[in-house]
């Protein structure tokens, strides 16, 4: 598997992409949706990776957002149907924990949603040291998310 920065313009990201937008909106209320659009994600504050299969198939993305100099959110975290269970969440989880790490973030936060169809997420999100915590940034408590935090 390999790990690239993305600039969004790829039909298959795109694709994956609408493909999150429209399963976040089936699974929660609109105003519960904080998923990231195609223009959000290219903000400067945000860094987008894609993973790739040796015959460049996309197998997963996830994204990175600055939201002060010392805190980050990941965002965009998606696998592609394809590649389910085979690794990639944790792979891309791994390497953006790693950025984060190098970027000297001391805070690392995410929303999931708190549903039956989110467990799997969660869990991973345990798995790698995240716990639940209070909404940040621009949030608000919300009982179709869970927030997450990990301090590096």
């Amino acid at each position: 598997m390999k790990i690239v920065i993305e600039d969004l313009t790829s039909k298959d990201t795109i694709a994956l992409l609408q493909q999150h937008l429209v399963s976040m909106a089936s699974l929660s209320p609109p105003e519960s949706v904080h998923a990231l659009d195609l223009d959000e994600l290219r903000s400067p504050d945000v860094t987008f990776w894609a993973a790739r299969d040796e015959a460049n198939r996309l197998m997963g993305c996830g994204a990175l957002k600055q939201l002060t100099p010392v805190h980050a959110e990941i965002k965009s975290m998606r696998t592609a149907d394809d590649f389910l269970r085979k690794g990639v969440a944790a792979t891309l989880l791994q390497h953006v924990l790693k950025e984060a790490h190098q970027r000297n973030y001391q805070r690392l936060s995410l929303e999931t949603g708190s549903m039956e169809s989110f467990l799997a997420a969660r869990l991973l999100y345990e798995r790698f040291g995240f716990t639940e915590c209070s909404p940040f940034a621009d949030y608000v408590e919300d009982p179709h998310s869970t927030f997450m935090t990990i301090y590096l």
